[in-house]
């Protein structure tokens, strides 16, 4: 029980990787919330946390929407009284095709939900957590953004954005007693692979030497890590979980 009475904010946690951290810090014993845009068969997914009811919430998040954000926030303070922890995994695929070929509006939508929704949650959530003197945040980021995949050039440069964003602010929060790192996943078993063709989910499979993708749990088993007191000493680090993938 490493999250005895702390109280989680987890982004983007209705499906995938936020779902499975949402999860695991509840069988930890964290209060958790969890903000997502999509509603779309939300008593399906809701019944899925009915046995922790008492210490899960749901709520409505636009994370590109400042004033979303804000009753986001007002709401899981309302519930639970405080924040301790942030997991930013609010996230699209977006367009996979060359540069040349990507919108304006597909780049803005990308930098927008990506890059300014992870800034504008750590924002609203920092001052808090300066106030109690206690923190724990996590970005997500991508391995992509290390090595830059072909056709994937705004998600790439979004999640590069992350880590500079999280290294930046986890000194600036250092020395008060607030924890920021980032994580940079490979391909993960999430409906992004489902949005992917079978030669783009070859390419990226053969970049990786455990010749497998990630599962969502192994992914939440890290970011609990880095949000537990146990990693009290670590911050303003980009933790990659590739299966051997990228090694810097």
């Amino acid at each position: 029980m490493r999250f005895k009475d702390k109280v989680a904010l987890v982004t983007g946690g209705k499906n995938g990787m936020g779902k499975a951290v949402a999860m695991r810090l509840l069988e930890e014993g964290a209060y958790v919330a969890v903000g997502d845009i999509d509603e779309l068969n939300i008593e399906r997914y809701l019944s899925d946390f009915a046995s922790k009811k008492d210490r899960f919430i749901f709520v409505k998040l636009d994370v590109t929407n400042n004033d979303s954000i804000r009753k986001c926030v007002g709401n899981v303070i309302d519930s639970f009284g405080k924040i301790d922890i942030l997991i930013n995994c609010a996230g699209i695929m977006g367009p996979v095709k060359p540069t040349w070929e990507i919108t304006e509006n597909e780049w803005d939508q990308l930098m927008n939900i990506h890059l300014k929704g992870t800034f504008l949650c750590c924002k609203e959530v920092i001052s808090y957590m300066i106030k109690q003197s206690y923190g724990k945040i996590v970005n997500v980021s991508s391995v992509s953004a290390k090595e830059g995949n072909p056709n994937f050039s705004a998600y790439s440069a979004a999640k590069a954005g992350i880590i500079a964003f999280t290294k930046s602010l986890a000194k600036e929060v250092a020395t008060k007693n607030i924890n920021v790192n980032c994580i940079s996943p490979a391909l993960i078993e999430t409906r992004f692979l489902m949005e992917m063709s079978e030669e783009q989910k070859a390419v990226l499979l053969n970049k990786i030497p455990m010749g497998r993708v990630g599962k969502t749990e192994e992914v939440a088993a890290l970011i609990a890590f880095l949000v537990s007191d146990e990693a009290n000493f670590i911050t303003a680090q980009c933790y990659d979980i590739s299966g051997g993938r990228s090694v810097y």
